[in-house]
């Protein structure tokens, strides 16, 4: 089968033909129908993330934003069957720790990231695998296109997951997101559907356009303006600041800006994970956070059954996440999106639909 593969940090990546993978007794091959082309994979090519145990090794196939149809089943696999349309999250989990039984499997201890271990490749092939199948696949409803389905990803869903579980935004509630790539206009789009009054803030006023498409009801361009914490609550009632804000980038400068343009009593939702410029921590006003009871919450990933969520409000009309698609590809062309990404040069989602 042809596969796009990984040979080295910063290496260009190369369209090969691969062994198709196995099927295990607990997991499923997939045959690819399409797969959302996300940065934490520019981010794995780029060399970053080590300081998480996530070290690529030549050989290995990106994609964990998947959806296909089942082509083979293994024997113990039990809540799914071939020719069924499925999905699963970026991260594995095992489904017998206490966080998988408590409803937490994208915290699972075991956690496997798919497409960034040699032994759980990616999507960025006509096939992939899922392990522990009965645990991790989603049914997926075949009146969906597959490009929606690829779209909700790693960057919805872990968007979702953190703006509608992680932290409370009520009816009218002013929320901050920072950073308008896919994964902040996820954000964007569901806390508007939520109720809030979203105040988005980038750099490209191309994508503050499209925030204000997917509900923000204000927008910043911080190149425009000397103190972003000041702008913000310039916005909010009173000026006290936003209940919510999210950081979609994980760059120092806009942490501390998301944490410092919160209210009195207001959370903060890290979204964005560093690059190897913060090396996985930045430093934060601890004194101001305690003074005024901020909080600060992290969100990776989502668990298998609130999947249900996202399709019932996609549903009822309340959530489209089809809209922060902005293009689709052929396999061949994932290594030029990927390049893109480095250069910021790509709008909302890419999408892989040619295999």
């Amino acid at each position: 089968m042809d596969a796009v593969v990984f040979q080295g940090v910063d290496e260009p990546l190369e369209l090969r033909s691969v062994d198709r993978p196995d099927c295990d007794a607990n997991g499923v091959v997939v045959e690819t129908e399409a797969c959302g082309i996300c940065r934490s994979d520019w981010h794995a090519w780029q060399g970053d993330w080590e300081w998480l145990g996530i070290i690529p090794q030549p050989g290995l196939i990106f994609g964990h934003e998947p959806v296909g149809r089942i082509v083979e089943v293994g024997e113990n696999v039990t809540r799914f069957s071939e020719g069924e349309m499925v999905t699963n999250p970026f991260n594995l989990s095992d489904g017998t720790c206490p966080y998988c039984r408590a409803g937490r499997g994208n915290i699972c201890e075991s956690s496997i990231p798919m497409g960034f271990v040699h032994f759980q490749k990616g999507a960025f092939a006509e096939e992939y695998s899922v392990r522990n199948a009965d645990q991790n696949l989603i049914k997926v409803p075949e009146d969906v296109p597959a490009r929606e389905i690829a779209g909700l990803g790693c960057r919805f869903a872990t968007a979702f997951h953190g703006v509608s579980q992680r932290v409370d935004i009520k009816a009218g509630d002013w929320v901050a997101v920072h950073g308008c790539g896919g994964v902040g206009l996820s954000a964007v789009h569901t806390a508007t559907a939520l109720g809030g009054n979203v105040i988005a803030i980038d750099i490209v006023e191309e994508k503050l356009e499209f925030a204000r498409d997917l509900g923000a009801v204000e927008t910043i361009n911080s190149t425009e303006v000397d103190d972003i914490p000041q702008a913000v609550k310039s916005i909010t009632d009173g000026g006290r600041g936003v209940s919510v804000s999210v950081e979609a980038l994980g760059i120092s400068q806009t942490i501390k800006d998301s944490v410092n343009c919160l209210a009195p009593g207001g959370q903060h939702l890290q979204v964005g994970l560093t690059t190897s410029e913060e090396g996985g921590e930045v430093s934060l006003p601890i004194d101001f956070m305690v003074q005024d009871e901020r909080e600060f919450y992290g969100t990776y990933g989502m668990p298998p059954h609130e999947y249900d969520d996202i399709f019932r409000m996609m549903s009822s009309g309340k959530i489209d996440p089809g809209k922060i698609v902005s293009e689709t590809c052929s396999l061949g062309d994932i290594p030029s999106v990927m390049e893109r990404l480095g250069e910021y040069d790509t709008m909302g989602i890419p999408v892989c639909t040619e295999f």
